[in-house]
């Protein structure tokens, strides 16, 4: 029997690190263009909208120091524990005043949590990282991302055998935006987040060793996507913060729909296809 995952974490205690970037212009404005909007999403000394932080920051390791899957071998917030698989869960964020594009950042990142829990598939090792993003010396966003790993392949995936990309989920709310991302929009997301993992550009490894019908839709793009509502429909309205959750992935050709209910003082927003209504929710709260 294989050692309980918590085992492998006992004594794991990464410190923290600190990172710099200019927030130049340049990954906003190749965002906008990917998601065809007719300009820029903001220009250098323009808030960044809430979790474009994500276009920012990135590594770029050398080639040799990536795993069978495209991620790192080692990092200093990956669980040392074996057969390491990784899926992106959800995360929240607290903004006290927006990044300014074209400012100097600093981004302190800590690990927050670690919390093992016993999954449908086996044990799950779930490690929350905590972000501070500071600019001139104040702290202007607080971010926490949950990522949930599993040893070894687990269960098999329990996902359809084929998928329908002939029919589009039904509207719950005002606030719509539909998309059926192919694979060069997914190619040029993960290269605008520095993002190797082979789920979203290799077919043959997607269903032959992770047991997915399809290209799989990045996590953060989902979250990204019902965002894109708030910055869409009431961009007067800055958010405070906001909570998102990835319950199901979406695969390649799928036709998603991500809509939002506006209310007082808050917004509740998801991701759908016709096969599930919620693959992603979030809720987001306004100054």
């Amino acid at each position: 029997m294989p050692a309980p995952l918590a085992s492998y974490v006992e004594s794991w205690n990464p410190q923290p690190v600190a990172d710099e970037d200019a927030l130049p212009p340049g990954p906003v404005a190749a965002l906008s263009a990917l998601l065809d909007l007719p300009s820029a999403a903001a220009e250098s000394g323009d808030p960044l909208p809430p979790l474009w932080q994500w276009l920012y920051f990135l590594h770029w390791p050398s080639q040799r120091a990536l795993g069978p899957d495209g991620h790192l071998r080692d990092a200093r917030f990956l669980p040392p524990i074996p057969e390491r698989r990784r899926m992106f869960a959800g995360g929240r964020c607290e903004i006290t005043a927006p990044l300014r594009l074209g400012e100097p950042a600093e981004r302190v990142s800590a690990l927050a949590a670690v919390t093992p829990k016993q999954g449908r598939s086996g044990e799950l090792l779930f490690v929350t990282e905590r972000q501070e993003f500071r600019q001139r010396g104040r702290v202007c966003l607080v971010e926490e991302q949950d990522i949930v790993y599993r040893s070894g392949d687990g269960a098999a995936a329990r996902h359809p055998a084929t998928l329908d990309d002939t029919v589009a989920a039904r509207p719950e709310g005002p606030w719509q935006l539909r998309l059926r991302p192919d694979e060069t929009f997914l190619f040029r997301f993960s290269a605008l987040t520095a993002n190797a993992h082979r789920i979203h550009y290799d077919t043959p490894y997607v269903r032959e060793v992770e047991s997915y019908p399809g290209l799989v839709v990045h996590g953060p793009l989902l979250a990204l996507l019902m965002l894109e509502l708030v910055r869409r429909n009431a961009p007067e309205r800055p958010i405070r913060s906001l909570t998102y959750r990835l319950h199901h992935p979406a695969f390649l050709g799928e036709r998603l729909l991500a809509d939002g209910v506006p209310a007082d003082g808050h917004a509740r927003l998801r991701i759908a296809t016709h096969r599930e209504a919620r693959h992603a929710t979030a809720e987001v709260s306004f100054a």
